[in-house]
């Protein structure tokens, strides 16, 4: 009866919710553009094409968010599709930029859909559709209608690269009464460390679904064998010279781009050679970012007005904005400095295992939350310097821009840090297809 009565809550509210919020996603999904394609995916209804596909298949449905679980699920893709030979692969993920990114990473064998609203109606159609002998969820988004679904169905679900923030952890225990009985139906989960595992347990995970295999990040930092642009030519479009040092401002935050952008011009008097990159964590702000940089007398161009027909002169721009997506490691590969951004106007932090992966030195504001131990490895290695506010971001950038040996020193201990922490990836596909080999349920298609 209990059971019962959270369900009928949960459905309630949350078609309040996403009645009231729709108007809001609707505008954002149209700022972010191409959203038609693959609209009705959003409420379980695939094409002709996907259904062909899966007819008579075997699949595995796995789930990346957006942009930055894209990337996880990609190594994990390389790592698993030997292990499972039999096994089609749908990703699904839930933003367009994610969208984006999947059809750039991931060969056409693979299939590629929306994630469905968390709707009774929507999540039954799709699983019904779909039919996976197995999910795999890239970090902790649990939607509650969904794995109550694939538990109606017997599927098994695994969640990787489990992260928990504080507040997701503080959010998924006062809801207790919804979300222990779903976290305990998970048949796996690959904890990051033993601090998200305690998390886990107290949340409803049964401690023997729980395996410490690290974060998948460390893997997926590599840069991709298919190279998706070349940085390099579209500097030299800039006007940038080979031997100019680079600031590059990766998955900047409101604030942040202006504070760049002001130091910028300031040390430009002590080194000018110096170039800024800015790469904003959402592309839609970017014509915001552009207004703040003319504001503040900089001349910039967007990443997207590169071509042969519009070079430009050395030193006629000073700032290059990156307005597209999925450039970023590319932009790290080629800089002198990485400023890692959601850290010191905002709350959080973005990755900072991609710089250290490529041996850069980086910085990085007070608010790195969401790698707290990923930090703390960092600065206790010496791999990575952190700063408390702008006045000490400007003098850290300084004093690195002046001193080669330093940048080099922090390169190749953030790089060792990151090589100390690989294999993630075979811990958690050995989890996957374990618990499928002897599991009873599909002995003959899992070797």
């Amino acid at each position: 009866m209990v059971k019962s009565g959270v369900r009928t809550l949960y459905n309630i509210l949350f078609a309040v919710c996403f009645i009231l919020s729709s108007p809001y996603y609707f505008v954002r999904m149209r700022r972010r553009g191409n959203w038609q394609k693959g609209f009705a995916e959003r409420f379980g209804r695939y094409d002709t094409k996907l259904k062909q596909a899966i007819t008579n298949r075997d699949t595995l449905w796995m789930h990346a968010v957006s942009v930055g679980e894209v990337g996880v699920c990609t190594q994990l893709i390389r790592a698993l599709e030997p292990r499972l030979p039999n096994l089609k692969i749908v990703v699904s993920t839930t933003t367009t930029t994610g969208m984006g990114e999947l059809h750039r990473k991931l060969p056409t064998h693979i299939g590629k859909i929306y994630y469905p609203i968390d709707r009774r109606l929507y999540v039954t159609r799709a699983l019904n559709t779909i039919r996976p002998e197995a999910i795999v969820l890239v970090e902790a988004e649990i939607w509650p209608n969904f794995l109550w679904r694939a538990r109606a169905m017997s599927i098994p679900v695994f969640l990787v690269n489990a992260r928990l923030s504080d507040r997701s952890y503080r959010g998924y225990k006062r809801f207790g009464v919804l979300f222990r009985p779903l976290f305990a139906t998970l048949a796996g989960v690959g904890a990051q460390n033993e601090a998200d595992a305690a998390k886990l347990r107290e949340l409803g995970c049964r401690p023997e679904a729980i395996r410490l295999v690290g974060s998948l990040k460390f893997d997926a930092a590599k840069l991709d064998e298919r190279r998706m642009v070349d940085v390099p030519a579209l500097l030299r479009l800039a006007g940038v010279k080979p031997e100019a040092r680079l600031i590059v401002g990766g998955s900047t935050h409101p604030g942040e781009e202006a504070i760049l952008a002001e130091q910028f011009l300031r040390l430009r008097a002590r080194f000018p050679d110096l170039f800024l990159v800015l790469v904003p964590r959402h592309f839609e702000r970017s014509r915001e970012v552009g207004r703040e940089l003319e504001a503040r007398g900089l001349k910039f161009a967007y990443r997207s007005e590169l071509t042969a027909r519009t070079r430009f002169e050395p030193g006629e721009i000073d700032c290059l904005l990156v307005n597209t997506t999925g450039e970023l490691k590319y932009f790290y590969e080629q800089a002198t400095i990485i400023f890692v951004g959601k850290s010191l106007a905002a709350q959080g932090g973005q990755n900072p295992i991609e710089p250290g992966a490529l041996g850069k030195a980086m910085v990085f504001g007070p608010n790195m939350q969401n790698f707290a131990e990923v930090v703390r490895d960092l600065l206790k290695q010496n791999g990575a310097v952190q700063v408390h506010d702008a006045a000490e971001l400007e003098k850290a950038l300084g004093e690195l821009l002046a001193d080669e040996a330093r940048r080099e020193h922090l390169g190749r201990n953030a790089l060792r840090v990151v090589q100390e922490n690989l294999g993630a990836i075979d811990r958690t596909v050995d989890m996957i297809v374990q618990h499928l080999a002897t599991s009873g349920r599909y002995p003959d298609r899992f070797p």
